[in-house]
């Protein structure tokens, strides 16, 4: 008979059993963040990679072939382009006066009541709540130019009746009026999350020093809710440079003379209508590098006034 094997330390066993227990206790949530991982990299990931393979790519009969800067030559010599850059900042410019202002006063309001915050706060955010298409539908029938509401209304005053979709001096305003009534329910209601938050004792003390309403709005309000409006003016010029539906869905897309022509739904063109997926993704290249170049300037210059 062999020699009998030494048993193996103790100290050694005990040093094993908290390291299974820990990876027994952990294999789920590393299986679930695995999963997470792969969906982002598949659905997040690879397409950001494929965009900008396809910005220096061409197809032409079925080859794909290096093209370099042509497809980015191609979307800035045609005349659309300009158009298209114009119009999606002047939906962001009137989408941040309507849409950052409107929902922080609604907050405001909602957040005087002291009963029925509930019902409101349900009612603020119901458009959120409703398809993109049917809330479409439904500004459709307020423009129309011949049984809309807003003329109805406008015959009553005896306003002039006016060409909503039509004329291109108002389209785009018509766009900016329906994108803030579809999206303002979300930063109302964490606008109003924060201001919750506010002590009681700033505004007593404000109301000690003689402070009315908008003093306290402006030297307690705003300062105390100053991280939240700068997250959510970030948040809002990311969203409103891709609007695409609005636009899509009112008024075809290019709206009256191009006037609501935007930059998305030019990529879309080029994609769609036009075959041309270089041109497409080159465009849509040039706006993740604008966009991504304002969050870091702006993160940026917000850290500095912090420090």
């Amino acid at each position: 008979m062999g020699a009998a094997r030494p048993a193996a330390p103790a100290g050694r066993a005990r040093r094993r059993t908290p390291f299974a227990k820990s990876l027994r206790r952990n294999l789920t949530a590393h299986g679930f963040l695995v999963g997470a991982v792969v969906c982002f990299a598949l659905f997040s990931w690879y397409p950001m990679l494929r965009e900008f393979l396809l910005a220096f790519q061409k197809t032409e009969n079925g080859r794909t072939t290096w093209a370099g800067l042509d497809n980015l030559g191609t979307v800035a010599n045609d005349p659309a382009f300009w158009q298209a850059w114009r119009n999606t900042l002047l939906f962001t410019a009137l989408a941040l006066m309507l849409g950052f202002a409107v929902p922080f006063v609604a907050a405001l309001v909602i957040n005087e009541f002291r009963h029925g915050q509930g019902y409101l706060r349900l009612l603020v955010y119901l458009p959120v709540m409703l398809p993109p298409v049917a809330s479409v539908l439904l500004f459709k029938y307020l423009y129309d130019p011949g049984y809309g509401l807003l003329n109805e209304l406008f015959r009553l005053l005896h306003l002039p009746e006016q060409q909503w979709l039509q004329d291109p001096d108002l389209s785009m305003l018509s766009v900016v009026l329906a994108a803030t009534w579809m999206n303002m329910g979300g930063a109302t209601l964490i606008y109003l999350a924060a201001l919750q938050g506010i002590p009681g004792e700033l505004y007593e003390a404000a109301e000690l020093d003689g402070a009315g309403l908008i003093r306290k709005i402006w030297h307690v309000t705003i300062p105390q809710t100053r991280l939240i409006l700068s997250l959510m003016l970030l948040m809002q010029v990311v969203a409103t440079m891709q609007v695409f539906v609005e636009p899509f869905l009112l008024t075809g897309g290019a709206g009256p003379e191009g006037s609501t022509t935007t930059v998305v739904y030019l990529i879309y063109q080029y994609a769609f209508n036009f075959n041309d997926y270089g041109a497409a993704a080159a465009l849509g290249l040039l706006l993740l590098v604008l966009l991504a170049g304002f969050s870091a300037s702006y993160v940026k210059l917000s850290r500095a006034e912090d420090d």
